[in-house]
């Protein structure tokens, strides 16, 4: 397996699916990232990193289209959302990476014009955690 698989070919894999696992597609980047460490364990800081980085990218992709919805579409975002966001501001883009709620925490966040560098460091937070907890799992 190893002979197929170099460390930075799986880095690059990882990042891919991290940040295709924050949009809209059904995809488990804690599993990418779980099985590279069980191969690659030397490579947790570089994994840590690169897994983060794409997911944040992602949200953060999610966050620009939100800034292209137009204003008469509030009806479609999630309401829930949007009134955690109204109140608790940047913040609650930490939990932009949870399922059903997360792309609503990031789109919402985009339409309400949350300034974006709150968001980033925010959601790069939340997501990073996310991953620390899977990498600790992956490495017992």
């Amino acid at each position: 397996m190893h002979a197929l698989l170099s460390p930075e070919s799986g880095l690059i894999g990882l990042f891919a699916a991290s940040f295709i696992a924050s949009t809209l597609v059904p995809l488990s980047s804690e599993a990418v990232l779980f099985g590279y460490l069980r191969v690659f364990p030397d490579h947790a800081a570089a994994a840590l990193g690169f897994a983060t980085l794409g997911n944040t990218l992602g949200g953060m992709t999610t966050y620009l289209l939100g800034r292209l919805v137009p204003e008469r579409t509030q009806a479609r975002l999630d309401p829930r959302a949007l009134r955690w966001l109204r109140r608790h501001g940047a913040p609650v883009t930490f939990f932009a990476w949870l399922p059903i709620v997360g792309d609503g925490l990031a789109l919402g966040a985009g339409w309400l014009r949350i300034a974006w560098l709150d968001a980033l460091v925010f959601m790069a937070i939340g997501r990073f955690a996310r991953y620390l907890a899977i990498a600790e799992g992956a490495m017992l």
